[in-house]
């Protein structure tokens, strides 16, 4: 499923922002443009960080910005951005974060699926390392539409 969902408008390397909200809107803005939420959803995902703290710093150098599906999410969606210099989120265990995947669903159980996929992706420790050494955004498309993900509930 994520294959589908990592596109040549949901992707994108060496971006070059001042900070972690940068950072937030940069990977909200390519969902949106994809179609996959409102603008809103953008802020909604920076309220969240700001409201309850930087719990999206999943792994070290990994974040996970997202919001709820209210705040104008259209269609399930996921994007990846690799930042050119690491930001400060301000969590010290993490912290800097220089990949940051975007997730929005429309609901509590449509994206589980996808879900499943991703943190299957997000623990694959060759994909990340390449990510962080330099791979290109066809590459990383490519990388994510070659793999055989495990299906079932998480």
């Amino acid at each position: 499923m994520i294959e589908k969902l990592f596109n040549d408008q949901t992707v994108a390397v060496d971006v070059n922002v001042a900070d972690w909200t940068e950072a937030v809107e940069f990977g909200g803005r390519l969902l949106a443009n994809a179609g996959y939420t409102s603008e809103e959803y953008i802020q909604a995902m920076i309220d969240n960080i700001n409201k309850m703290g930087q719990y999206i710093v999943i792994a070290p150098g990994l974040a996970m910005p997202h919001a709820r599906p209210e705040f104008g999410v259209k269609k399930i969606g996921m994007a990846l951005v690799k930042l050119a210099n690491p930001v400060k989120f301000g969590n010290e265990k993490y912290d800097p974060v220089d990949i940051l995947v975007f997730l929005c669903a429309v609901d509590q159980t449509a994206h589980i699926e996808a879900l499943s996929e991703l943190m299957q992706l997000l623990e694959d420790e060759e994909f990340l390392s390449q990510v962080r050494n330099g791979m290109t955004k066809e590459e990383i498309i490519k990388y994510i539409s070659q793999q055989q993900y495990l299906k079932g509930d998480m």
